[in-house]
């Protein structure tokens, strides 16, 4: 934690960067700085500019108590309430997992199997979360409707706002339920997406700390990380329509056997080559 002894923009980060290096903090730099931004109001350009400006006490106040959020390993994305994903910044809490760049990689399995984004589709997204995802594909396909669930009523109204605040509610609808019981009764898709709990029981004791602040029953199925992969896919062709897409993102665990109502087109890994989903179509 900092003092209360006066210091510039410089020395404010370069003490906080040390102290978040001790705590483990894989980006102690940029934390620092979005964290001094937060508490300051400003700009990143007005940062650079004031570096040798004092920081005032009332700010070094605030910072302090994010900082010592930080500290605790606490996600940022929690501490800021808010986390880039694809274009757009997403509101994030407690109840909903942190976006994560690697699941933009699912976007892209939309995008590419899917390329007409003038088309109507109906499109789902089973256990939304913050909305990331949905919201995403209702912002990229503009004459798509787009149903987005979760099994948590907390989760559903952050994707809710999230809709709200990037122009796509109008298009969206959200429902509360496990996988797809959620969904309307005799609907059917022309796509289905997911990015479920995936990380085995014997996975979590060795993750990274800031997760274990995240909600696990969204991380882990407490079991090999296949449970819910294997229900996606075994009744994914009573809600798709014939041709119609199945895009789910996975891990170490893997991917189950593909049923024989469906035809994997593709498995797809992330920028470091590691496995991180695939997609399939309902035959």
């Amino acid at each position: 934690m900092l003092g209360n002894n006066k210091m510039d923009v410089r020395t404010t980060l370069q003490k906080a960067m040390r102290c978040l290096e001790q705590a483990g903090v894989d980006s102690p730099r940029k934390d620092a700085e979005l964290m001094l931004i937060e508490a300051w109001g400003v700009s990143q350009t007005d940062l650079i500019i004031r570096a040798k400006e004092e920081v005032p006490e009332d700010v070094i106040s605030q910072f302090n108590q994010l900082l010592e959020r930080r500290l605790n390993r606490e996600p940022l994305a929690y501490i800021l309430g808010k986390k880039a994903f694809w274009k757009d910044e997403f509101i994030v809490s407690e109840d909903v997992l942190v976006p994560r760049p690697e699941t933009e990689h699912l976007i892209e399995m939309v995008l590419k199997y899917r390329p007409n984004q003038q088309q109507n589709y109906m499109m789902a997204d089973i256990g939304t979360g913050s909305g990331c995802i949905a919201v995403t594909l209702a912002k990229e396909y503009a004459n798509s409707e787009v149903i987005a669930c979760d099994i948590s009523d907390k989760a559903l109204k952050v994707a809710q706002y999230n809709a709200e605040r990037l122009g796509v509610v109008e298009r969206m609808a959200f429902y509360q339920g496990d996988l797809y019981q959620a969904l309307p009764r005799g609907s059917q898709f022309d796509v289905i997406v997911s990015n479920p709990p995936y990380v085995s029981q014997d996975e979590m004791d060795g993750l990274e700390a800031e997760l274990s602040f995240e909600p696990r029953f969204a991380l882990t199925d407490e079991a090999d990380g296949l449970t819910l992969l294997e229900k996606l896919l075994h009744d994914a062709y009573m809600h798709l329509k014939v041709g119609g897409l199945l895009v789910l993102e996975s891990g170490l665990c893997g991917m189950p056997e593909t049923p024989t109502t469906l035809k994997k087109l593709e498995d797809y890994v992330d920028l470091a080559g590691n496995f991180r989903g695939s997609v399939f179509q309902r035959i």
